[in-house]
């Protein structure tokens, strides 16, 4: 029986969400107009689950570009409508639109003559007839058995603020940059700001040789900056190759000479390089890709200027 009832529900609500896409008309297109010539803030306003779901509606909004607050219907009318100025552009979400603290809203918005947006699934509601742009989030039917608790009604106010939200992203021209500088805490931010230059291991934390460098001479220095390899560089500092754990290896199992040899015999000539002004994520595509640890840090004029090992990446939490 709960398999059966929560097939029945996710089809209600998918089958709800697919009837609001065919709803998409000039109205639409008129609210996200309004909200692009808002020289305020986009304020949502709900009660209830509405409210909860208008809250998410703000944050989608703010996060993308177009500054929102949530403000809750019953505290709009003790003081919180003070918050609303007429540059603003206020969103109001009722399912039936007949909410008594969100519609006892209605006269005092027009007083102030803000422009407003009714998210609702009545079009003869009080909402409907006195808000400037009207979308219809209705639905056949909720996916509560009992017909009480808003469920399908919730998932589609939210798919229209998400609508909303997208197309706004695309009429501003939000980039994914834009998108990072309001997201600087988290892992995405990380992935979108983070710079190689600011990960990349520079001075003694990492080794560089010179190209007549003894093989014997480059493992000490290597031991003692902690790294796998080591990058070698001519005298004008640009870089000719690297030495690396695997080149050790390779050349230990046929020449017994080996740490008599200068490094420039041995190691990877041209190795793989990136720039210090590039995204620090764009290296794990590099490093998965070659299927290599480290990653030599140059600048434009190819001189070795640091290094991007992978256990600075694991460490920033990037991979």
């Amino acid at each position: 029986m709960s398999l059966k009832k929560a097939k029945e529900v996710i089809h209600i609500e998918a089958q709800a969400i697919n009837a609001l896409a065919k709803r998409i008309n000039k109205d639409f297109i008129k609210a996200v107009e309004t909200i692009v010539k808002c020289k305020g803030r986009v304020i949502v306003a709900g009660m209830g689950k509405t409210g909860i779901i208008g809250r998410k509606i703000a944050a989608t909004l703010s996060s993308t570009g177009t500054p929102s607050i949530f403000m809750h219907s019953a505290e709009a009318l003790h003081g919180d409508l003070g918050q609303v100025t007429r540059d603003d552009v206020l969103i109001l979400i009722s399912t039936s639109g007949e909410t008594e603290e969100t519609k006892s809203l209605l006269p005092l918005i027009k007083k102030i003559g803000v422009k407003s947006i009714a998210l609702t699934g009545n079009l003869k509601s009080s909402l409907a007839k006195h808000c400037d742009v009207v979308l219809d989030v209705s639905v056949e039917k909720e996916g509560c058995p009992l017909g009480l608790a808003p469920m399908a009604s919730t998932t589609t106010t939210l798919v229209m603020g998400d609508a909303l939200a997208a197309c706004l992203i695309v009429r501003r021209k939000f980039r994914t940059e834009d998108f990072a500088f309001y997201h600087p805490g988290g892992a995405l931010g990380k992935r979108l700001l983070l710079k190689v230059e600011d990960l990349m291991r520079k001075g003694a934390h990492y080794a560089k040789v010179r190209e007549q460098a003894k093989v014997k001479d480059v493992l000490l220095t290597i031991t003692k900056s902690r790294c796998g390899s080591a990058c070698v560089i001519d005298n004008d500092g640009k870089l000719k190759g690297i030495f690396t754990d695997g080149d050790l290896r390779r050349h230990l199992e046929t020449d017994p000479q080996l740490l008599g040899r200068t490094v420039s015999e041995v190691m990877t000539k041209n190795p793989t390089t990136i720039q210090k002004d590039k995204l620090a994520a764009e290296t794990i595509r590099i490093l998965e890709g070659r299927k290599i640890d480290e990653l030599p840090v140059v600048d434009s004029k190819g001189r070795l200027v640091g290094l991007l090992d992978i256990q600075d990446l694991l460490r920033t939490g990037l991979v």
